[in-house]
């Protein structure tokens, strides 16, 4: 899904270039959306509503799956089409997608004027000042080394028929695609969205290698951000009204930096003052250490929820997965968690049709998935990413799209059923609630539990950021319908204390 970040900027002069950011895929391509509103917003670009609208168009793209490449790219030939009306506009695809396809996406999309993988948004005003202007970046000759791409590496720059003198560049392609081993994006501002809650990246890059996933080529290696950094801009965030955050990492669980490891770091932004709440994700479940769930037992901010990627219920599909855990310890972590957490909410994600996949072994995930009962899954058939190891595996053993789509059927069938079940036995609860937005229908709000639970209910009186205690009168399976408590503000002052 599409998500354009944070809204126009306050007005700062009508000369000034306006760029818009349009974002694809996951928690973490929503933050990087973000900091390069920032970025452009430092370098003196207005953020703009709309594409219409703009003077620089960024894509910011997600290579998780192939359907997910294919939404882009018929999203860049609809945007392209500004370029008739408006010949000088900058189009940029962003993001893991464009670092996966590098020169190749400038081949197959002549409308885009620059690619620039995750480790090279530092850069971007000055690669952005090239294409405006006409020119190589300043000082350097196309094709040099430059500034924000790490010692060594090179930002790939190719012409085509570049007509000199003319204000703006005519045909001038940019890309930068190396990864950078210590590009943490440190000093740099991010523009967020206004609203309550925050996404804080963590850590960058990924050390697994697990054979059907694409993330570590597409953003290198782990590097883990420095705490102070962190604690820093979470109290920045609370101070700006910000109550709750979710930290964010490949495997944010693996975070480590000195004497600093994840549980730390998970008690000191739980301590914050103005942090309400503390969520995380992804993690691995391999690192789900007996301290870490301490940590979230006992840290009253840290939210009663935890998802944990299970992707297969066959120890031999995860074990070609490279998954490093079985069934019976990922049981095992489920247990330790459930048994120190108090009304847990737990959700999951599953990838069906991995490569010679069995009946029996499809079987065995959806028995996982009634033996677990997980609050939510997110679920998926297998998407061959190239490059990635489980692409090399013998041609026979790739299964058919209609088994696949079959078994994901099934799967998502299995999966509603449990996730109907639980919120159904819910039904009566009094809850917390988070508003975050109004809904769509006039008077509604949505907000959600601090088990990660979607809840509309109607009030006149709170706004976006207020906590409310909100009875859950009924649910479609997967959200609910409510009303606010009697006593709310009461229930609420006893719940803070």
């Amino acid at each position: 899904m599409a998500r354009t970040i944070g809204g126009p900027s306050p007005r700062r002069g009508s000369d000034l270039p306006r760029a818009y950011v349009e974002t694809y895929g996951c928690q973490m391509n929503i933050a990087d959306g973000e900091l390069m509103q920032g970025i452009l917003d430092g370098a003196g670009y207005r953020i703009a509503s709309s594409p219409e609208e703009a003077d620089v168009i960024l894509v910011n793209t997600c290579a998780i799956r192939e359907n997910a490449e294919r939404r882009v790219i018929g999203r860049v030939g609809q945007l392209s089409g500004l370029k008739r009306a408006k010949p000088d506009l900058v189009l940029g695809v962003t993001g893991c997608m464009a670092q996966r396809m590098g020169e190749e996406l400038l081949a197959k999309a002549s409308a885009v004027d620059l690619v620039m993988g995750p480790d090279g948004y530092r850069s971007l005003p000055e690669k952005l000042a090239a294409l405006r202007e006409g020119g190589s970046p300043e000082g350097e000759p196309a094709g040099a080394s430059s500034a924000g791409t790490a010692s060594g590496d090179s930002c790939s720059s190719g012409f085509r028929t570049a007509v000199p003198g003319n204000g703006r560049r005519r045909g001038l392609q940019l890309a930068v695609l190396d990864l950078d081993l210590d590009e943490n994006y440190a000093g740099l501002e991010t523009r967020r969205s206004e609203g309550p809650s925050a996404w804080v990246p963590i850590q960058r890059g990924c050390n697994h290698r697990c054979t059907f996933c694409i993330v570590p080529y597409v953003r290198g290696s782990e590097k883990n951000r420095d705490p102070a950094e962190i604690i820093a801009e979470i109290r920045r965030l609370a101070a700006a009204g910000v109550s709750e955050v979710t930290l964010l990492g490949q495997t944010v669980n693996s975070y480590g930096r000195g004497e600093w490891g994840f549980p730390r770091l998970l008690r000191s932004v739980a301590r914050i003052d103005g942090i309400r709440r503390v969520r995380f994700t992804s993690p691995h479940p391999n690192d789900l250490s007996e301290e870490l769930v301490e940590v979230m037992a006992t840290e009253p901010s840290v939210c009663e929820q935890l998802h944990l990627p299970v992707q297969s219920g066959s120890d031999r599909v995860l074990r070609r997965m490279l998954r490093r855990y079985t069934v019976e310890s990922f049981m095992a972590k489920v247990e330790l968690a459930r048994s120190a957490i108090d009304d847990l909410a737990l959700s999951t994600d599953v990838i069906v049709a991995f490569p010679d996949e069995t009946e029996e072994e499809f079987e065995a995930t959806l028995d996982l998935m009634r033996d677990v009962r997980f609050d939510d899954a997110f679920t998926y058939k297998y998407s061959p990413r190239p490059g990635t190891p489980a692409t090399r595996l013998p041609a026979g053993q790739f299964i058919g799209p209609e088994i696949g789509s079959r078994r994901l059927s099934e799967l998502i069938d299995v999966t509603r059923e449990i996730q109907a079940e639980i919120n159904r036995d819910e039904v009566g609860r009094v809850e917390e609630v988070l508003v975050e937005r109004e809904a769509r229908y006039p008077g509604q709000l949505l907000g959600r539990t601090r088990r990660n639970k979607v809840v509309a209910f109607a009030s006149d009186r709170l706004r976006p950021g207020d906590y409310a205690r909100v009875k859950l009168d009924s649910t479609t399976g997967a959200t609910f319908a409510g009303h606010e408590s009697p006593f709310a503000d009461e229930l609420l002052a006893h719940a803070a204390g």
